[in-house]
């Protein structure tokens, strides 16, 4: 099937496929996660333009229109794959081959993935092969959403994007998937308000004995157990869950730092300094390196918000993950099920 979409841009590029480069990354995209990219094409086949771009972590996104389907808006994410044997970039192949996976069940509340094209070859580097992940197209990200709102938020507005983003999450976590990156930039609002979960670079999945090393989350979202180096789950999501629901609420940050030790000064002033015996073993930071903090009343941090969503959020903010509340839980909490959201 061939694929043409173009972009409104002031000047043209042409991307040839190198056909054997391309089929080596189909081949082995296929043997890894058991599903089949677009054979390549022997010819050149499409023409991009494009002046309306955004970088973002894991490449470029560009809005674009889909000329062999009613000229219909959609989002192209450009990224490169080095196709060398050490260097292909995992966070690329991991993010198809999750979206293939979910694309089936299309929730309501993650973007959607509608089609994989080759680029070309990059005439940046040798042994690149250009990638275009073509995406639903929605409007803006919660980031934007929140500093171009007027004012604050309405109470019913909190709740239905609080239930989206939770049910987003439950979703995947019913699936064995960790985002691992959840922050406004990466939930996505439509033109109806509803909020999709987007961004699945550093998404993975998990079993119960994993532990994930890796640096993930953004700082300021970044739960205590990653940020002391030690093995977490699912758990992770919703401790940035719940600073993306606070800020909903006041449309700030709910933790604030610039590095890893100040962040968890951030949070121990928020939650406590928790107790010894809650202290994961094995980390190069001990307790003691911090004051002992005592826990703020949330309701003095989060002022005017409703008495089911400020325990259910102080839930979500528990020192030890296996004490946190989780997606489904939230979805069960008294926030949501007291009153049909509107």
């Amino acid at each position: 099937m061939m694929f043409t979409y173009h972009f409104s841009m002031s000047h043209e590029l042409i991307f040839l496929l190198d056909s054997q480069m391309a089929t080596f990354f189909c081949r082995f995209i296929h043997q890894v996660f058991q599903f089949q990219l677009p054979a390549p094409p022997t010819a050149p086949r499409s023409t991009i333009t494009s002046n309306s771009n955004y970088k973002a972590p894991y490449g470029t996104v560009y809005k674009a229109r889909d000329l062999h389907n009613n000229g219909q808006i959609v989002a192209m994410k450009k990224v490169k794959v080095a196709l060398t044997e050490d260097g292909i970039p995992l966070s690329t192949v991991r993010e198809i081959a999750l979206l293939r996976q979910l694309e089936a069940y299309r929730h309501p509340n993650i973007v959607r993935l509608l089609d994989v094209c080759h680029g070309g070859q990059s005439m940046e580097r040798d042994h690149q092969l250009v990638l275009f992940l073509v995406f639903e197209h929605v409007e803006q990200d919660l980031d934007s959403y929140l500093k171009r709102a007027p004012g604050p938020l309405s109470e019913n507005r909190i709740r239905s994007m609080s239930y989206d983003i939770l049910s987003g999450v439950d979703f995947l976590h019913s699936h064995r998937i960790v985002h691992r990156d959840l922050k406004p930039h990466n939930l996505l609002v439509t033109s109806t308000g509803r909020v999709k979960l987007a961004d699945f670079g550093l998404a993975k999945t998990y079993d119960t004995e994993m532990k994930l090393t890796s640096v993930v989350v953004t700082l300021w979202y970044r739960p205590p157990e990653v940020l002391l180096g030690v093995s977490y789950n699912t758990a992770v999501d919703v401790w940035s869950c719940a600073c993306v629901l606070a800020q909903l609420h006041t449309r700030a940050p709910l933790l604030q730092a610039d590095c890893d030790s100040q962040q968890l000064h951030a949070i121990f002033r928020l939650i406590g300094r928790p107790p010894r015996h809650e202290w994961p073993d094995n980390v190069a930071i001990v307790a003691d390196s911090f004051p002992d903090y005592p826990p703020q009343d949330l309701a003095h941090v989060l002022p005017r918000i409703h008495p089911h969503a400020l325990d259910m959020i102080r839930g979500m903010l528990v020192f030890d993950p296996a004490k946190r509340l989780t997606a489904l839980d939230c979805l069960e909490h008294p926030y949501f099920t007291e009153e049909p959201l509107k």
